[in-house]
């Protein structure tokens, strides 16, 4: 098939680039039923397939083509431009959308780091109330256990000096009560020892009276 290609474009570029045909020469005719690729035979060929036809291009046609090109080749430059400005866009509005969800996460871990720090502070200043309570009402209980202490001890004081008092004033009553009844028999033999009856009592008691007595004196109060 490319064989049949080659000759056939030989002889297409020997046909038409010639104003007189060879002595001799003889060009089949193209097959109708494959597309004709009209080609500029200034240029190189392109042999993508079908008949090939040279023919003369004209210098207005030449010029509109390197137009068109041209303008082909602009249109390409700024498609590309414009792909590339959209690329730059889309990947600064990327990192933007990059840099504004890692800013939203730096304040939301903030807010939460400030959060936990208010909570802790919040246990803090509750767990130092309650031992500040805890404290005060230990503080209490201790004075109350004082006073209560120092009470009982002055009620034992209290009820021991009351006591003692109770006791001396005993103690002097029954002391009294010695010095009275002495004093009874002292004016009883001063009195009636004289008396013939009352001389044996009267011995008695004298004896009695000048013995010498023990007794315990009676405790300070």
């Amino acid at each position: 098939m490319n064989k049949n290609i080659t000759v056939v474009l030989l002889l297409a570029l020997a046909a038409g680039c010639s104003s007189k045909p060879q002595y001799g020469a003889y060009a089949p005719p193209m097959d109708s039923t494959r597309k004709v690729s009209e080609q500029d035979c200034s240029r190189s060929i392109d042999t993508d397939g079908g008949n090939l036809m040279c023919r003369e291009v004209t210098e207005r046609e030449r010029r509109a083509r390197i137009a068109e090109e041209e303008r082909q080749a602009r249109a390409r430059r700024e498609a590309e431009e414009r792909a590339a400005r959209e690329r730059l866009e889309r990947e600064r509005a990327e990192q933007l959308a990059l840099e504004e969800a890692a800013r939203q996460q730096r304040a939301a871990e903030e807010e939460a780091a400030r959060k936990q720090r208010a909570a802790e502070e919040e246990r803090l200043a509750a767990e130092r109330l309650r031992l500040e309570a805890e404290a005060a009402r230990k503080a209490q209980e201790e004075r109350e256990r004082q006073e209560r202490a120092e009470a009982e001890a002055r009620a034992r004081q209290r009820a021991e000096q009351e006591a003692r008092e109770a006791a001396e004033r005993e103690c002097r009553r029954l002391e009294q009560e010695r010095l009275d009844g002495r004093a009874l028999l002292v004016n009883f033999v001063d009195n009636y020892g004289k008396l013939e009856e009352n001389k044996g009592i009267a011995r008695q008691i004298t004896a009695f009276l000048n013995k010498a007595r023990k007794v315990k004196p009676c405790p300070p109060a």
